[in-house]
């Protein structure tokens, strides 16, 4: 682990190299004057960002950030640059980075061309499906099994929108039941407050994952969008992003990203060790060999 956190210093240290006679402006001007960055972070989106049981913030898009930070200390030349951690939701993730509350958004947002009229977003870091999970005793296995019933999605996510849109989800008449987070709508299909769960396929297999009786679920249905998700930040900062841009890709064409994908999709994780066993996909590989930051639109033309 040291040596693959030696790796990820040295990678970001290199990405920012070339820009450090810049004169500074907007983000980064701002955590020199402050002397300290903050990761938006989410407390259950497994394994991008969680908490373990500590309620120390970790996961894949965690490490991340702490690569983007790493070469944020190198351009401001700040070794001792103060991260602080804001936890954020669905529902505020946007209105938290627009306002300048967080610095770097580390958690589990699909870029869309309507997020990108208000935020901009990092590199394509996470390619995911967007599913349902439900319990094997229930039955369900399609869209049109939910007629009637009541459905959890999280607040300030795309999911209800995407089953409406779906040609087998036109004309369900599907009850919404609204939360702030994933844990508290996981919470709701456990006790039967509802009988799907829709969101991105891996938060859905953490969750399972990390439940108490994790062989009672299923993830079922059909697939309603293929989504890209990245760090979000600021929008109109090009300084910033560019940093943001070069340390991600700096980690792509090193290969540290792969490996980052590798201990957090294709190892056992905190706080079970649960090996989630999730490959990459080809999109993802796509994705990786060409960062890009294009929105899902752009995945859904293809």
């Amino acid at each position: 682990m040291k040596k693959l956190h030696l790796a990820l210093a040295m990678v970001a240290g290199f990405a920012v190299h070339a820009a450090n006679a810049q004169a500074l402006d907007g983000t980064l001007k701002k955590i020199k004057d402050n002397g300290s960055i903050t990761l938006g972070i989410r407390e259950s989106s497994f394994p991008l960002s969680y908490l373990d049981a500590s309620q120390k913030p970790i996961g894949y898009h965690i490490d991340i950030c702490n690569a983007i930070v790493d070469a944020v200390k190198t351009k401001l030349a700040l070794p001792k640059l103060e991260v602080k951690t804001q936890a954020v939701t669905s529902q505020n993730r946007i209105p938290l980075t627009v306002n300048g509350t967080v610095d770097l958004e580390c958690g589990s947002t699909t870029n869309d061309t309507s997020r990108q009229q208000q935020v901009a977003f990092a590199p394509t870091t996470y390619i995911t499906n967007v599913m349902m999970a439900v319990k094997k005793s229930s039955g369900i296995k399609s869209l049109s099994d939910l007629n009637g019933k009541p459905v959890a999605t999280t607040t300030g996510t795309t999911s209800v929108q995407l089953i409406r849109a779906h040609k087998v989800g036109q004309g369900v008449n599907f009850r919404e039941v609204y939360g702030k987070d994933h844990a508290d709508f996981f919470l709701m299909l456990e006790t039967d407050r509802a009988v799907a769960f829709v969101m991105d396929d891996n938060l859905l297999m953490g969750l399972i994952a990390n439940s108490k009786a994790p062989q009672d679920y299923a993830i079922v249905g059909e697939s309603l969008s293929l989504e890209p998700i990245a760090i979000m930040l600021r929008k109109d900062d090009p300084q910033f992003k560019g940093l943001v841009a070069a340390t991600i890709g700096s980690l792509a064409k090193s290969g540290q990203l792969a490996k980052l994908y590798t201990k957090w999709f294709l190892s056992p994780i905190p706080p079970k060790g649960v090996n989630l066993n999730v490959p990459m996909s080809d999109a993802l590989k796509a994705a990786i060999a060409e960062p890009n930051d294009r929105p899902k639109e752009a995945y859904a033309a293809k």
